[in-house]
């Protein structure tokens, strides 16, 4: 689940065989919600600002609650790639653009593949979540995502 601007850097940073380093969050904390035409949806997400926290990201979790998730925060909107190498849950991906708007879904992504995820266009921010959420909640492209760093917080 590395966030990467270039697909390249991912796959070139990443060792065969890691191994489990001790579970780490992020250290920031922070709720968000996403406005979807079957209503408002709270998460709370751990904050992956860094190169340190976005390259990390949530692998070697072997769970993530419901309602829980990580964003990635790119700072700007720019094209990224991401994979699950080292994810033993799968994840929603949920691609943001700098406005706020959901720009596309990526469901279901498949534990420990290192197939790359392109966001498809320039996104500021990544969503992750557990996977089934973004169904489960009828989350769709162009839904409203309700945070500080797209400058749209209650």
């Amino acid at each position: 689940m590395i966030g990467v601007v270039g697909a390249t850097r991912a796959l070139a940073q990443a060792p065969a065989q890691a191994p489990a380093p001790a579970q780490s969050p992020a250290q920031v904390q922070d709720t968000l919600e996403i406005v979807s035409a079957s209503g408002v949806h709270a998460f709370t997400v751990e904050l992956a600002t860094n190169d340190a926290e976005r390259e990390r990201g949530l692998m070697y979790r072997r769970e993530l609650p419901e309602g829980h998730g990580m964003l990635f925060d790119f700072k700007r909107d720019q094209p990224v790639s991401f994979w699950m190498h080292n994810t033993y849950v799968s994840l929603d991906m949920m691609f943001i653009r700098g406005d706020g708007r959901i720009a596309r879904i990526e469901e279901n992504a498949q534990p420990e593949s290192d197939r790359l995820i392109p966001s498809g266009v320039p996104v500021r921010a990544v969503l992750e979540v557990i996977a089934g959420t973004a169904h489960a909640l009828g989350i769709k492209a162009g839904d409203r995502v309700i945070s500080p760093i797209f400058g749209n917080s209650h």
